[in-house]
C-alpha cells in the first residue's frame, strides 16, 4: 500500500472524492505541515498555525497508480489559487501534495509539469515532504458520508 497526503481546500470534499476512487483503501482528514502540535480546528482556522486542511490517502498501487490518483486530484482543484479553493479563503485552504516516500517526487513533478501546460497562470500548489499530520476531530472524519447534503466546493462525480 502507498500513502500520500493531499490538500485541496476544505478537506470534506477531497476526502469524499478520494474515498470513491477504486483502489483507495483508506482516507482520513487532518492538519498538515504546520508549526504547532496537535492543533484544533478552531486554532487552524485562525491562520496562525500554518497547517493545511489535508486528506490522508492510502491506496493499492496494483489497482491505481500514484500518477493516476494525482491526475484525479489535479482535476478537483484550481492549482493557481493561493490560499483559496471555492469560497474558502485562508492559508489552511492552500493546495498541496505532501509525500512521505522521496521516490514519489519524480511522479509528482511529472504531473505538475503536465498541469503547467494547462494554465496561463503559475501553479502555486505546494509540493513537499510531509513534516507533520494531525488527525482532525472525529466530527470532520467522513463528514459528507455522515452529512450527505453538507457543504462541498468540488464536483464529487467524475
Amino acid at each position: 500500500m502507498k500513502e500520500i497526503y493531499l490538500a485541496g481546500g476544505c478537506f470534506w470534499g477531497v476526502e469524499e472524492y478520494m474515498s470513491r476512487i477504486d483502489g483507495v483503501v483508506e482516507t482520513k482528514v487532518g492538519y498538515a505541515n504546520g508549526v504547532s502540535e496537535n492543533p484544533s480546528y478552531e486554532e487552524v482556522c485562525t491562520g496562525t498555525t500554518g497547517h493545511a486542511e489535508t486528506t490522508y490517502v492510502k491506496f493499492d498501487e496494483s489497482v491505481i497508480s500514484l500518477e493516476s490518483l494525482l491526475n484525479k486530484f489535479w482535476r478537483i482543484i484550481d492549482p493557481t489559487l493561493l490560499n483559496r479553493q471555492g469560497p474558502d479563503i485562508g492559508n489552511q485552504y492552500r493546495t498541496g501534495i505532501y509525500y512521505i516516500d522521496p521516490e514519489d517526487l519524480e511522479i509528482i513533478n511529472k504531473t505538475l509539469e503536465e498541469q503547467k501546460q494547462k494554465y496561463n497562470k503559475p501553479i502555486v500548489t505546494e509540493i513537499m515532504a510531509l513534516k507533520s499530520f494531525y488527525d482532525a476531530e472525529e466530527y470532520h472524519q467522513k463528514y459528507l458520508k455522515k452529512n450527505p447534503g453538507g457543504y462541498c466546493h468540488i464536483k464529487l462525480e467524475d
